[in-house]
């Protein structure tokens, strides 16, 4: 036994099991290294690659009906070998707009950003930042994602088939979705969204249990809840979301498989198809509705909380200062976590609700807006007068920001009933919720991405390519939203494939033909950082250790750590991990494991306290 091992073994357990045999998990087969891994960070970098694949057909997919809506009248015949019959007489098929944009919606929300963000980064940081070998449970985490695969695998089979895919939105309301015979998609195609959604639902919820699991039970010494970073808590607080409206979609998912195949009536009665009346009586797909928002809501925050506190973590390293407010943080995401669950009938205001009621849920909405605004108040003091960095993360973070203010202003107006109720089903509605929930948490997810590549890869990413990435994205991004924002008021219906067949619309097609070709360059962007990413971890600049100057625990493994990432002894935490730009430091950043007894120069009033503190727990560690 060398000397690591022995001052490995000889190390206290810090509360966990992980600490004694991590050598164990070294060596192995190609399969059981990278393929059916139970490192937390190779399982990190499955669910990444996976939802960089699965971002490039969610793109394509938007692209190509962007395509029919700027350009009606444009001869698509040269998508007739990649899409074969569904281009008829040089036009795409109306009821294929309607499954792409179906199936645009269902990839984004949650194979792009649920399993990006949350699949990605809870994996890859939980276990690094609160000093973990690894998840709680390794096997569960592999589960985790191969569950994630055969869900995809299900979802991209549903593009080929002959019928094609689901189309009855995102959301899939009932009877559309009920009703085998309602539209070609609704066949078998709506068979397999369902099952992949099933399937989906189980990889989640086995992950969320795994990381409230982690963070409570497996802290190093020292890491107290309030010595947390915020990604942390994000991440945290995104699991428990997860964990309780997840089985709500399941319910709704199997009730909906219910109707499908067992001739039961939850959500349909006195349907008509082509002049015949189905026997189905006594259900309401407003249950359907109900059930759907229940989860479909919680969804907006379990992929933005975690960008958000991904944001908070990389504007703090990159100003150079302590986040501002870190207390006020953790209760705005506390309080969002609440309230994201007693809001969801703010989608249902024209489906005939009781106005007390819908004033209820409006006065619930407009107050989400507080906690929201407390983050977006903290990023801004944070960075105000920072001696700031511009890395392409935190570019991409300060572009999150942006997009969370300017998309949030307009869900302000939106939460309002009377205004909703003119807006619904609008291009308003679109430019909201892409500004707020896509473009915002995809910013935090690419900044993510752009911060720990070093930690995941050992190596960097070209800072060049980063910054035009961000800057064509960023101004491509306004470009789409903005105007979409105008022709929603204008009264443009969403979901629509044409709209030249309206006089009233006509006037909007130089607008739409715009929108269409920014949305097209921007998407064209993401090459620049697909090429940049799989580049770079092959012939990318070697990293330090601590490219970033932080101060989390993360940066104190090896740079490319094995499975255990730390080589003997886990580190003791002393401090919270914001410690940046302390007057009387010898650097303008100190790691959490520097205890208070070393910095006698930098420790402000009240921290006197902690250096007897400090020193009697390095005695006892």
């Amino acid at each position: 036994m060398d000397s690591i091992e022995l001052q490995h073994h000889g190390h206290a357990v810090h509360g966990h099991g992980h600490d004694d045999h991590h050598e164990d998990h070294e060596e192995g087969t190609f399969l059981t290294k990278y393929i059916f891994s139970q490192d937390h960070k190779v399982i990190a970098k499955q669910f990444l690659i996976s939802g960089i694949f699965w971002a490039l057909i969610g793109g394509t997919l938007s692209s190509l009906f962007r395509l029919q809506l700027g350009f009606p009248d444009m001869d698509m015949s040269f998508l007739k070998p990649i899409l074969g019959g569904w281009i008829e007489d040089g036009k795409l098929n109306p009821e294929f707009y309607l499954a792409m944009v179906t199936m645009h919606g269902t990839i984004m929300v949650f194979f792009v950003l649920t399993a990006g963000l949350s699949g990605t980064f809870s994996n890859f940081l939980i276990p690094l930042q609160i000093g973990a070998r690894d998840m709680a449970s390794g096997f569960l985490n592999m589960l985790s994602y191969w569950f994630f695969f055969a869900s995809s695998v299900i979802m991209l089979w549903s593009m080929f088939i002959e019928t094609g895919p689901a189309s009855g939105g995102w959301v899939i309301y009932p009877p559309l979705s009920a009703v085998q015979t309602a539209s070609p998609g609704s066949g078998l195609g709506m068979t397999m969204w369902l099952s992949a959604m099933a399937l989906f639902i189980v990889s989640s919820l086995l992950g969320s249990i795994n990381y409230v699991s982690t963070v409570i039970n497996m802290r190093t010494k020292g890491m107290t809840f309030t010595r947390l970073p915020l990604t942390i808590w994000a991440f945290f607080f995104t699991a428990i979301i997860g964990i309780l409206s997840f089985p709500v979609l399941l319910s709704a998912a199997l009730l909906l498989i219910f109707d499908r195949s067992m001739g039961t009536s939850f959500y349909l009665s006195e349907i008509y198809i082509n002049g015949e009346a189905l026997p189905n009586m006594g259900g309401s797909p407003i249950l359907f509705q109900h059930l759907f928002w229940f989860l479909g809501h919680p969804e907006v925050y379990i992929v933005l909380l975690p960008a958000l506190g991904i944001t908070s973590e990389i504007i703090a390293v990159n100003s150079r200062k302590p986040i501002f407010g870190y207390k006020a943080m953790i209760g705005s995401i506390m309080a969002i976590t609440l309230l994201s669950f007693i809001v969801w009938a703010h989608h249902m205001f024209v489906t005939g609700m009781n106005p007390f009621l819908g004033s209820i849920f409006m006065f619930l909405t407009l107050i989400i807006a507080i906690p929201s605004a407390v983050k977006a108040f903290n990023y801004i003091t944070t960075l105000w007068r920072g001696n700031i960095v511009f890395t392409p993360g935190m570019l991409f973070s300060i572009g999150l920001v942006s997009f969370f203010i300017s998309g949030g202003l307009t869900g302000v107006a939106l939460g309002n009933s009377a205004i909703d109720i003119q807006l619904h089903d609008t291009y308003f509605v679109v430019a909201h919720f892409h500004l707020v929930m896509g473009s915002a948490s995809f910013f935090g997810m690419v900044a993510g991405v752009y911060h720990w590549f070093p930690k995941m890869f050992g190596r960097m990413m070209n800072e060049k390519l980063g910054y035009v990435h961000f800057w064509i994205s960023f101004v491509g991004i306004y470009c789409v939203f903005f105007p979409m924002h105008y022709t929603g008021i204008a009264g443009f219906p969403r979901r629509y494939y044409s709209f030249t067949s309206y006089e009233a619309f006509k006037t909007f097609g130089d607008l739409n033909a715009f929108i269409s070709t920014a949305a097209i360059i921007t998407f064209g962007a993401q090459l620049i950082f697909v090429y940049n990413f799989f580049y770079s971890i092959f012939r990318g600049r070697r990293a330090p250790m601590n490219p970033w100057r932080a101060n989390t625990l993360e940066w104190t493994t090896p740079i490319n750590p094995g499975h255990g990432n730390w080589v003997g002894e886990i580190p003791h935490v002393y401090r919270w991990p914001y410690d940046y730009s302390k007057p009387g430091a010898d650097e303008d950043f100190i790691m959490q494991t520097v205890p208070y007894a070393q910095t006698p120069s930098s420790n402000l009033e009240g921290e006197e306290d902690l250096v007897e503190d400090s020193t009697t727990e390095k005695a006892h560690a």
